[in-house]
């Protein structure tokens, strides 16, 4: 399949999951692939770091040979897509978060909040509750919509096979704790590395949806924070100036307090700004599947007969005066050879060439 295929099923299945959102939890792929590699894990944990290399490439594996299988026509990579895209469902749980900010329940927000993020909610207040959804949202834009779509667009099925495995393999082991500080290493690197360029698009798609705060937006990209992750602290960046909020600051995570440096120039967030959020998020997506699908229309465009300009037409006319129903091989003949004379004779004169040239 081309390559302009390939992206416009990438853009096919982008647009699907705003539409249907993600498959039941039970029946979903991405949710079997992580009960499989939770049984392995039991099976093999080693506190080292090649157990855990050799843990990531079993689930890489796994993840390629899945969409592999699939095949590699566009519904394929239409339906690989939609199925490791998220876009809708991180929209929907930030929002229900939300939700329960403005009702003040902030019990129901900080239950729901693990949903989203592994800091601890249980230390948060409303606005630290807004804060984290979105960081969230902006740090999931690049995880669950613009990374496997663009994955997806390189690869077919098997690139977004490839990319959700090493994604959900980080969630699930790439942390920096006494557990997986070892174990989860190459997983957490092999993330990074899948997410560099996404998240840098991700930020160039927040300026393009948001021309009015462009500058701002481009200015996290080149200058992005000292974030403790390469792809994070570019994406909360850019959707702090986008949306005028000061997003980062220290963040707890399992009673550990992880230093992290403030980008924005604006208020904190609140719970309002998770909607304006949700909704940047929702726009770099649909900005997304039409870059994606650019490529294909530019191509059938092009493939377009173009229209004979009407001299052409006039051109013709006049020859069939001339020759009127003369044979084509025999009109050829007539313009070389020992025929070449009676041709320029006939023209001349107006007269009927003898039969034996004819």
């Amino acid at each position: 399949m081309s390559p302009a295929r390939t992206a416009v099923a990438a853009a096919v299945g982008l647009v699907a999951d705003r539409v249907l959102g993600e498959p039941p939890v039970p029946v979903h792929p991405v949710a079997a692939f992580g009960r499989a590699m939770t049984t392995l894990e039991l099976r093999v944990w080693r506190d080292g770091r090649a157990v855990g290399a050799g843990y990531a490439a079993t689930g890489i594996g796994l993840g390629w040979a899945a969409g592999f299988a699939l095949g590699s026509s566009i519904p394929a990579g239409a339906v690989a897509t939609w199925l490791v895209v998220a876009g809708r469902a991180l929209g929907d749980e930030a929002r229900a978060i939300g939700e329960r900010l403005a009702d003040d329940d902030l019990d129901g927000a900080r239950l729901r909040l693990p949903a989203l993020v592994g800091r601890d909610p249980e230390s948060l207040d409303a606005k630290g509750v807004a804060r984290a959804v979105v960081e969230s949202v902006a740090e999931n834009t690049v995880d669950a919509v613009v990374a496997p779509a663009c994955w997806a667009a390189v690869g077919g099925a098997a690139g977004a096979g490839f990319y959700r495995a090493a994604n959900t393999l980080d969630a699930m082991v790439g942390h920096r704790n006494e557990r997986y500080r070892q174990f989860g290493w190459a997983a957490a690197r092999l993330d990074d590395a899948a997410n560099w360029i996404p998240a840098r698009l991700t930020a160039l798609l927040v300026a393009a949806v948001r021309p009015a705060q462009a500058r701002e937006v481009l200015d996290a990209l080149v200058h992005p924070p000292a974030h403790p992750s390469p792809n994070a602290g570019v994406a909360e960046a850019a959707f702090a100036a986008a949306l005028g909020l000061r997003l980062g600051g220290d963040t707890v995570y399992a009673g550990r307090v992880d230093p992290r440096p403030t980008f924005g120039t604006g208020r904190p967030p609140e719970a309002a700004d998770i909607d304006a959020a949700i909704r940047l998020s929702r726009d770099v997506t649909l900005a997304l599947a039409a870059l994606l699908a650019t490529p294909a229309l530019l191509g059938a465009l092009t493939r377009r007969r173009p229209t004979q300009p009407a001299f052409l037409y006039r051109n013709r006319a006049e020859k069939e005066r001339q020759f009127g129903d003369t044979p084509v091989p025999q009109r050829n003949r007539l313009r070389s050879g020992p025929y070449r004379g009676l041709q320029r004779n006939r023209l001349r004169s107006g007269t009927t060439a003898p039969a034996g040239a004819q």
